[in-house]
């Protein structure tokens, strides 16, 4: 266990330190994503060859989180962090010095292992070390934090492909980023050091429950005549279930994101530059999305639930945006808009506030990556499916499958709500 912090103004200074690292890392891991449709033309490359960096860095992030869980759990989530950042900052100046698609397709997949590196030790950071309500708090800022970098660069890589080209994209976040990581790793290990200390605090309500008297805190040792802890968390959760529906998420969320400069290009004839920045839409509205979210939760009590409605939500959008697909630009925009901001939702739910239930089995940042991984599975098979389905069939068909994946997500949901009300006591 991490040093719990006793005072309020270490916990917010802790919240914001959480903050800056991930605004960084949507910051060195996005900018390819939003300068592609440039790229594309600079490269000589098509739609599918252009989204394959994006593709191995969802893959390699996933797999990594996996990894970077487990050794969450082990070592200290400070020096991942840090080491994570360094090295995404490192990728992003690799492929500025060498715009070959060759190189910038195995760097960026090595950019999403670094990437990797943050998301579990952060949320065991969260967990450990901050009260029950702080934890709620950072969960929604570090979410918010991550939707202001995607407006950051979709706002700020138009501006530097129209003034000084597209490379500026990856060097400027690469320079802010080395800053970014040693503020992280100063201050972040004034706060934290020292012993750490029990907490007998009762945390089932908002799902930080540490007590489990079968299993000793934070080792995930098991008595011999009990099972396996794996098989113990996966029986007394619907992870399955979950992990699905995560999947499912991450198509949407950063298949929608990562393609929609292209689609508004394509569709209704808008420059780059303009359908880059019609992009920044999407994680504006997402901000809006992660308090209301928040605030849903706060009435329906359950995350699983909570998800499915938002699921829901989108399959309406999906709808609509149907019924305008080629002929209202602005329509198209706004359902895009809120099927993505619904995705952010749905990410705060199963991504950020579901791991925090886990914490009496002391496998919190296991359980972060294992769940967080899944989205970029979906990411990574969203990224090249819908530039393919596209090239093949049009864009009608993508946005069908959007609705597709929606009804799926709520259903998948709706199955799971009464085991995970069993789960979490209520």
């Amino acid at each position: 266990m991490l040093k719990k912090l006793t005072t309020e103004k270490q916990m917010k200074f802790l919240c914001l330190l959480c903050c800056l690292a991930y605004f960084m890392s949507y910051m060195t891991r996005l900018n390819y994503a939003a300068c592609m449709v440039e790229l594309q033309g600079v490269l000589g490359a098509s739609k599918s060859i252009a989204g394959l960096p994006v593709t191995a860095c969802f893959l390699s992030y996933g797999f990594g989180q996996i990894i970077c869980g487990i050794l969450g759990d082990k070592f200290k989530p400070q020096r991942m962090i840090f080491t994570g950042i360094i090295g995404a900052c490192s990728c992003n100046l690799l492929v500025a010095c060498c715009p070959r698609m060759e190189i910038i397709i195995p760097v960026w997949c090595a950019n999403g292992f670094f990437q990797a590196m943050l998301w579990p030790p952060m949320v065991r950071i969260m967990a450990e070390c901050l009260s029950l309500k702080w934890y709620q708090h950072c969960c929604v800022l570090v979410t918010m934090a991550s939707s202001a970098a995607t407006i950051v660069v979709y706002v700020f890589t138009p501006v530097c492909i129209q003034v000084s080209g597209w490379r500026a994209v990856f060097l400027v976040p690469a320079v802010l980023g080395v800053g970014a990581a040693f503020v992280w790793w100063f201050y972040t290990r004034q706060l934290t050091a020292g012993e750490a200390q029990r907490t007998t605090e009762n945390t089932c309500d908002s799902g930080l429950d540490t007590t489990a008297p079968e299993i000793s805190q934070g080792t995930g040792e098991t008595p011999k005549n009990q099972k396996s802890l794996l098989v113990q968390i996966m029986t007394d959760a619907p992870l399955a279930v979950i992990l699905q529906a995560i999947i499912l998420q991450g198509t949407l969320r950063d298949g929608i994101t990562t393609w929609m400069p292209v689609y508004l290009s394509e569709n209704f004839g808008m420059s780059n530059a303009s359908s880059i920045l019609s992009a920044a839409a999407l994680p504006i509205f997402s901000v809006f999305s992660v308090l209301f979210a928040s605030a849903l939760l706060g009435r329906l009590k359950s995350e699983v639930f909570t998800a499915a409605c938002l699921f829901g939500a989108g399959a309406v959008a999906g709808v609509a945006m149907l019924a305008a697909f080629d002929s209202l630009p602005v329509v198209c925009i706004v359902m895009m808009t809120l099927i993505t901001g619904c995705a952010h939702g749905i990410n705060l739910m199963l991504i950020s506030r579901v791991p925090g239930r886990f914490t009496r089995y002391g496998k919190v940042s296991s359980v972060s990556g294992l769940l967080n991984s899944a989205t970029y599975v979906g990411s990574s098979l969203s990224t090249y499916g819908f530039g393919a389905v596209a090239e093949a069939a049009g864009w009608m068909p993508v946005v069908g499958i959007w609705v597709g994946i929606c009804v799926a997500g709520m259903v998948l949901m709706l199955a799971a709500k009464r085991k995970w009300a069993r789960f979490c006591g209520s």
